[in-house]
């Protein structure tokens, strides 16, 4: 080694490395707190290591799913409100392997940004943590990367990947029959999906993100942060409690795109749309947009988060058993006729 020269350091690039510590050193409390029976190695390690044995399971299938927040995040970025935008990352991962009859088990992120603000960092993962926390989901892992020249000043990305296990024989959709009923769950709001046009729409509103929200408490910007809903723990105690054939998550081409995927080829379904009540938002944006009808249900969840297709003969008991674990239930209609979803009755 050569005496008296100050070479270049990895800091002067743009990549702090005892940011990334600290990072890890504040956010293990909120991991931690994610725990759950299998957890055999946490953060820190190269990898994390996962028990099936020890979380219950004999004859295991693993489920994985993968995604991202989409352009939900530029609003959280333009106004500095991160906080929920974690559980975004996680509901979307999550509600999407109950669909298949698995319980989440754990989840890994990757936070990428041009220069780490630890702070803003710890708030998104703290976000994650929490999600995990609700879903029985352990935060075992995940990857910080900070890259200089990737990102614009305060712009960051997300993605999560989730594996999640169910016993042999447990698959859904199982069953799924004509005259099945379908019990739809209240959304809390536009979740994650169709945040490119939320985005024009209030821009030719002539609103900005921190004016009061038009049909809402709180500014716009917060509202339409809302955190997507997590429907794990009611739609696994729905599936334990028997008569469920399967679960559609509405997310990207909302109720018409969606309900389709868990129905055989040559089944449809019937959907009253004055089952439930459109929130505001969704007919805000409607109003602002001129938007059809048609577009609506095919854009948005439109106030349906998750759909259980079930036994007729069950849809009573289980829609007592979805409302004891706090969800707002719809009959929607049922399964039955040609391919395709067929409405009656108006949405807006």
């Amino acid at each position: 080694m050569t005496a008296g020269k100050n070479g270049m350091t990895y800091a002067e690039a743009g990549v702090d490395i005892d940011a990334g510590n600290a990072l890890v050193d504040r956010i293990k409390p909120a991991a931690k707190r994610t725990s759950r029976p299998g957890v055999m190695s946490g953060l820190g390690g190269f990898g994390a290591l996962f028990d099936l044995k020890a979380a219950g399971y004999n004859d295991p299938v693993l489920v994985a799913a993968t995604d991202g927040v989409g352009t939900k995040l530029r609003i959280a970025i333009d106004t500095g409100i991160v906080d929920g935008v974690g559980v975004d990352l996680v509901a979307m991962c999550v509600n999407d392997l109950v669909c298949q009859g698995a319980e989440p088990l754990f989840f890994l992120d990757y936070f990428a940004t041009g220069k780490l603000e630890t702070e803003t960092a710890a708030r998104i993962i703290e976000g994650i943590a929490l999600g995990c926390e609700k879903s029985g989901c352990a935060l075992i892992g995940g990857e910080t990367a900070e890259m200089p020249g990737m990102y614009p000043e305060g712009d960051f990305d997300l993605a999560g990947f989730s594996v999640g296990a169910m016993e042999r024989g447990a698959t859904l959709p199982d069953g799924v029959q004509e005259g099945d009923v379908l019990l739809g769950l209240a959304s809390d709001g536009v979740h994650s999906n169709g945040y490119s046009l939320v985005r024009k729409l209030v821009e030719l509103s002539g609103l900005g993100w921190d004016d009061v929200c038009p049909f809402d408490e709180g500014t716009l910007g917060e509202v339409l942060l809302t955190p997507t809903r997590l429907y794990v723990r009611q739609t696994l105690e729905a599936i334990n409690n028997g008569g469920v054939h399967a679960l559609a998550h509405i997310t990207g081409g909302g109720l018409t795109e969606n309900l389709p995927r868990v129905l055989p080829d040559d089944m449809g379904a019937d959907i009253d749309l004055t089952a439930w009540t459109l929130p505001p938002v969704f007919a805000w944006m409607a109003g602002v947009g001129d938007i059809v009808e048609a577009e609506m249900l095919k854009t948005f969840n439109c106030g349906i988060g998750m759909i259980v297709v079930c036994d007729a003969e069950q849809a009573d008991v289980l829609t007592v058993v979805l409302t004891d674990a706090g969800e707002t239930v719809s009959r929607l209609g049922t399964v039955g006729g040609e391919a395709g979803v067929r409405y009656s009755g108006a949405l807006l």
